[in-house]
């Protein structure tokens, strides 16, 4: 039999597990996953006859286990929180643009449990747009957790509408470079391929012929031998657009093994992440109409890679 109260549930042992790990038992007769039981043991949130239970211990039919349930956390609550390395690039009374450092996502979502750029402004006192969903407050586009660089956020309702519409309209510059295994021939040119989601793995993208249109510009602004520094101009927004479609031309951004770059050529660049960043971003001042443009200075370990290359090190 098992009994729940706010905050505490009791949960009887079955015949059929009996003799069982307490962590195993516990996911079966919880509906819970096998981590989520041990994470409840050893936070010492579970109990039987008042003592604590390891997850290794052994539970014996008709047992009963005493759980002190976690609060359920809101994957999309705004957390404030100061993030290192993100800086502001222009303040303006309409908007702010950041320079988002790897490793911090645009906003909340289920499964992400690390830093956001609206719960870093939040921690920063900034009061931004509610507009769209809250957790997404002011965000009215996105840079890939593992890509760094310039990023617009809206502080008030009328920028957040405008910003949104030049971005959806295609008339913002945006502006990439990367770092591509080998030298894509020709020096410059536009790569238009759809892309979709991949048929085998939901975490990556890839050219599909039913996807969504994505265009990418790029042309070569230097070679090194065994990769070339490209400067992008998307005409569209795709999830890993720039990824996926140098992937597709065999020139993978280097250090982004997830789209098939050489590890070995990770390796000796010291890259833990693809080789991308947003260098540029232009717009129109969503209130005065006037030319708005910032520039994201490479980071360090994008910087220390490329120096590697021109060197002749690597």
């Amino acid at each position: 039999m098992n009994v729940e109260t706010p905050g505490r549930s009791v949960f009887t042992v079955p015949e059929e597990l009996g003799g069982a790990r307490a962590d195993a038992a516990l996911s079966l007769v919880a509906d819970v996953s096998r981590s989520v039981a041990a994470s409840w043991c050893r936070d010492g949130r579970v109990t039987r006859g008042g003592a604590k239970l390891a997850k290794a211990d052994r539970v014996l039919a008709g047992h009963e286990l005493a759980v002190i349930l976690p609060e359920a956390v809101d994957p999309h609550r705004i957390i404030p929180q100061a993030v290192d390395g993100l800086a502001i690039l222009l303040d303006d009374d309409d908007f702010v643009v950041i320079d988002k450092p790897v490793g911090v996502a645009a906003h909340p979502s289920p499964g992400w449990v690390g830093p956001t750029v609206v719960g870093a402004l939040a921690a920063e006192g900034y009061r931004i747009s509610t507009s769209g969903a809250p957790e997404r407050a002011g965000i009215v586009h996105r840079l890939d957790v593992g890509t760094s660089g310039a990023m617009v956020v809206a502080k008030t309702e009328p920028a957040y509408t405008a910003l949104k519409r030049a971005f959806k309209e295609r008339i913002v510059e945006k502006v990439y470079h990367a770092v591509v295994q080998g030298l894509p021939d020709p020096l410059a040119g536009t790569i238009d391929a759809p892309i979709g989601r991949h048929p085998h793995a939901d975490w990556r993208f890839a050219v599909m012929e039913d996807g969504r249109p994505s265009i990418t510009h790029y042309s070569v602004l230097e070679a090194f031998g065994r990769a070339s520094l490209v400067e992008v101009h998307l005409e569209t927004g795709r999830t890993h657009q720039i990824r996926v479609h140098f992937s597709a031309l065999r020139h993978p951004c280097a250090g982004d093994l997830t789209y098939g770059a050489d590890p070995r050529l990770a390796a000796d660049l010291g890259l833990t992440r693809q080789w991308l960043h947003a260098h540029r971003l232009g717009f129109a001042h969503p209130r005065t109409g006037e030319p708005v443009l910032c520039e994201s200075p490479y980071p360090l370990d994008l910087a220390y890679a490329l120096s590697a290359l021109s060197s002749g090190t690597v």
